[in-house]
């Protein structure tokens, strides 16, 4: 059966899949990541990954796969394949496309990244489907975005198209390790509600779920950071749909998990900073944390069918 390895690396973990052409989920796995173990460990984690995969299907599937897909976090290059910097896994101008291709027998390989990718599986199969032009944004340890485009998504000039995270929305405010201060990230990440949130109920464990829960009960300090985390996304929304004019906004990741305690609010407050622009629809993300996974198997099978199409008229 001919399929894809898809495999989405993160801070942490790497989850991974074998698609079929359909789209279909044919064999799913999850490994750390061994960052602890430098950066280098995490590079030979990827490749074994990958080598794995690729002979789980040749052994249960009955032929290897015919390309790969791999979606990193970071600075990514991929035009040159190159995974240019990672402040999580600590990489520095990995030629990853090239050690992939090298380990698994010279398929195909796509290299993306992990928000891109993320955004490219919404925008086909997932909320923003139907939209021509969308904009994801995922709200989880920091914040970035993946500009949808007629199908495919911008990467940019240089690697960072879509980083709205680093939007200053509050000029002079908290220092960002980016090196500006007042970015969005600070304020409206999950992890920016989280350490708020710490800090005021003054339990070190508690997080942006236990905010929302307390919002929703009416506790005031947690109403007040989670004004303040909308305010500061609303900022940072409106200034990118000025910008882009996107048909959907898609918000995901650990703080949209809130639902309605997100999303009322957040409409409201992005309605009421509009002047000429018009409102896009502002939807929950649909895919959950296999958006990544399933944007790296559809830049495989992109890429497979550009490949295809070079041999076709060879």
């Amino acid at each position: 059966m001919r399929h894809v390895i898809a495999l989405d690396v993160g801070g942490t973990g790497m989850k991974a899949a074998l698609v079929g052409a359909d789209g279909e989920l044919l064999h799913q796995a999850r490994r750390p990541t061994g960052r602890d173990r430098g950066p280098d460990a995490v590079a030979d984690a990827v490749l074994d990954f990958a080598a794995h995969l690729r002979a789980y299907g040749e052994q249960h599937l009955g032929e290897p796969a015919s390309a790969a897909g791999v979606a990193v976090p970071g600075i990514v290059d991929e035009r040159q394949g190159v995974a240019v910097y990672s402040a999580n896994l600590g990489w520095r101008d990995l030629p990853l496309r090239e050690l992939l291709t090298q380990r698994l027998g010279g398929i195909p390989v796509a290299l993306g990244h992990d928000v891109r990718a993320g955004g490219l599986a919404e925008g086909r199969i997932g909320a923003g489907r139907g939209a021509d032009r969308f904009l994801f944004v995922p709200l989880g340890t920091g914040i970035a975005g993946a500009i949808g485009i007629d199908g495919r998504v911008e990467a940019g000039a240089h690697g960072c198209a879509g980083e709205i995270g680093h939007v200053v929305v509050r000029p002079g405010g908290v220092s960002c390790p980016c090196g500006q201060r007042g970015c969005l990230e600070r304020y409206a990440s999950a992890a920016a509600v989280s350490e708020a949130w710490a800090r005021a109920c003054g339990d070190p464990d508690a997080d942006a779920a236990d905010c929302a829960k307390a919002v929703a009960s009416g506790d005031p300090n947690a109403v007040r950071i989670w004004r303040d985390a909308v305010d500061a996304l609303a900022d940072g929304l409106v200034t990118a749909l000025t910008l882009l004019d996107p048909g959907t906004i898609v918000i995901g990741g650990g703080l949209a998990e809130a639902g309605e305690t997100l999303f009322t609010p957040l409409r409201d407050a992005v309605s009421k900073r509009l002047t000429f622009q018009s409102r896009p629809p502002l939807v929950a993300a649909a895919l959950g944390d296999t958006a990544g996974c399933l944007g790296a198997g559809l830049l495989a099978w992109d890429l497979l069918d550009t490949t295809d199409r070079k041999e076709e008229t060879a």
